[in-house]
């Protein structure tokens, strides 16, 4: 469940149970992102800040550069952008996007979500590289407890700690999954080869496939392991409103009588991140192995990665 509820849509009694679940599911709907200080979290540093590209049909969408890496060297904004799903996207927002100079979009998110959410809304030329990393099919299983309306299979799906225990399963997959190892290998390649333009990769929410993402590569870039930790948390404070907002629809829709239940899939965690790291050294022993071995990220794509990427 790494990667549910984004809507910001305006739920009516009139809804139908279709359209309900899938606004619920899918879409940001008309909330706009909130701007982010220079010294929001993931840039604990006197001068650097978190660069959020404002959207209204998509909220967690922004910039990964800013972090300082080792030495005296700093990732370099405008070559690679993490983001939630860019299904709701208004004109005014992919004309936003045709201003980042996107060379390619990877698209991690399952083909059932594409389903559910719709493709995504891009500048004309542009393609997306559709690199799917699984859940295990819990967005699916979570889909269905929502839409049953019950909530007593809600609470045996999400309560008694189910979902942050989902959670930790879904982390782990990221390492112990040898087609998810290839997907991120894959867009970790992109991001050293460079080109003409500057890569996105997004999920849907933007914060779990896509923050372990940015997590591994901002760590290959020499960014210290407390800078990547704030990058990574830094979600919840972006999405915090706009996950209220989907809760309460939620409850309007008739959908959930405790849509509290979702906060912990809604949330980045420590215990998640830490769910994969403590994968990371039982299966391979360091950070540094994982990249090596478990993705096959030789030394010379990290040297392309930190020639590139850093300044």
């Amino acid at each position: 469940m790494p990667h549910t509820y984004r809507t910001g849509h305006t739920y009516t009694a009139g809804l139908s149970r279709r359209r309900a679940l899938g606004a619920a599911l899918g879409t940001a709907g008309a909330l706009a992102a909130a701007p982010v200080a220079a010294a929001a979290p993931g840039r604990p540093d006197a001068t650097g800040g978190i660069r959020q590209i404002p959207l209204k049909g998509a909220v967690n969408v922004r910039d990964i550069g800013g972090c300082r890496a080792r030495g005296r060297g700093r990732v370099r904004y405008g070559l690679v952008y993490r983001a939630d799903a860019l299904s709701d996207l208004t004109d005014a927002d992919v004309a936003r996007i045709s201003g980042l100079r996107l060379a390619e979009v990877v698209d991690f998110r399952v083909p059932f979500e594409v389903k559910t959410d719709g493709a995504d809304r891009l500048p004309a030329g542009l393609a997306v590289t559709a690199r799917s990393v699984s859940d295990g099919g819990q967005y699916e299983q979570l889909m269905a407890a929502i839409g049953s309306k019950d909530p007593a299979v809600q609470q045996e799906a999400l309560g008694n700690g189910r979902g942050a225990a989902a959670m930790r399963t879904t982390y782990r997959m990221f390492v112990t999954d040898a087609a998810n190892r290839a997907r991120f290998a894959e867009t970790l390649r992109d991001a050293a080869r460079g080109g003409s333009g500057a890569l996105l990769y997004h999920c849907t929410s933007g914060k779990d496939r896509t923050g372990w993402m940015t997590y591994v590569l901002l760590r290959v870039l020499g960014v210290d392991q407390r800078a990547a930790e704030a990058d990574y948390l830094a979600s919840n404070t972006i999405r915090s409103a706009h996950d209220a907002q989907v809760r309460e629809g939620l409850r309007q829709a008739g959908l959930m009588q405790n849509p509290d239940l979702l906060i912990p899939v809604q949330e980045v965690r420590m215990e998640y991140l830490g769910a994969a790291l403590g994968q990371v050294r039982r299966d391979f022993g360091s950070l540094g192995r994982y990249v090596a071995e478990g993705l096959g990220v030789d030394r010379r794509v990290v040297r392309r990665l930190r020639a590139r990427l850093v300044e």
